[in-house]
């Protein structure tokens, strides 16, 4: 039969590689990618779900009128002062010790101070005026270190990475198992239709 199918006998051993690649790597690594689907499919909808606070807000002033990056620090840092232990979690007074980031949003006239407190709290402050728009606990942080496998440590994000590469080889390998019958099947019937033809 092999004989009749040129490259046959290679074929098969492809399949075979092919379908314990698609075995094993999808029982070893399903939980690691049902995790990182499960918390993708989250982060899509983290404002629906409430993870992402969204303060309605317009522009006081111009741009130009903004305050000092400083400034705006030291305004949310005062504000988390207020709330017993959360600067000390943070790391202190020091805007770059305390604070994990700063997203300015010109078009809605606010800047977003994160701590880098285990909640990830968050305040919006007015880019002109200094004013405490919102103060809330980012809870996509979670997720996306969840996501990407920062929260177990950064040995987890190799892990998260061979996740990816285990999803390609297994959606790689099902390709293959799926099309290698159909391209022996038409070798085969090319085959016979040939030998037939010259026996004719």
């Amino acid at each position: 039969m092999n004989a009749d199918v040129p490259g046959a006998p290679r074929s098969v051993s492809v399949s075979r590689v092919a379908f314990y690649s698609h075995l094993w790597f999808g029982v070893l690594f399903t939980v690691v990618l049902t995790v990182i689907a499960i918390s993708g499919i989250l982060l899509n909808h983290k404002r629906g779900l409430g993870l992402m606070p969204d303060v309605p807000h317009e522009p006081t002033a111009a741009l130009a009128a903004s305050l000092s990056i400083d400034s705006l620090a030291r305004i949310a840092l005062a504000s988390a002062a207020t709330i017993p232990g959360l600067l000390e979690e943070a790391g202190g007074n020091d805007p770059l010790k305390a604070i994990d980031r700063m997203d300015a949003r010109p078009r809605n006239g606010f800047v977003k101070v994160r701590l880098r407190d285990r909640a990830a709290t968050e305040f919006t402050v007015d880019l002109a005026s200094g004013k405490v728009l919102h103060t809330g606990k980012r809870g996509d942080v979670f997720l996306e270190k969840l996501h990407s496998g920062e929260t177990f440590g950064d040995g987890w994000i190799l892990l998260s990475d061979a996740g990816a590469i285990a999803l390609l080889i297994t959606l790689v390998s099902g390709y293959w198992l799926w099309l290698a019958p159909k391209w022996r099947s038409t070798q085969r019937n090319t085959s016979h239709a040939s030998t037939g033809g010259e026996a004719r």
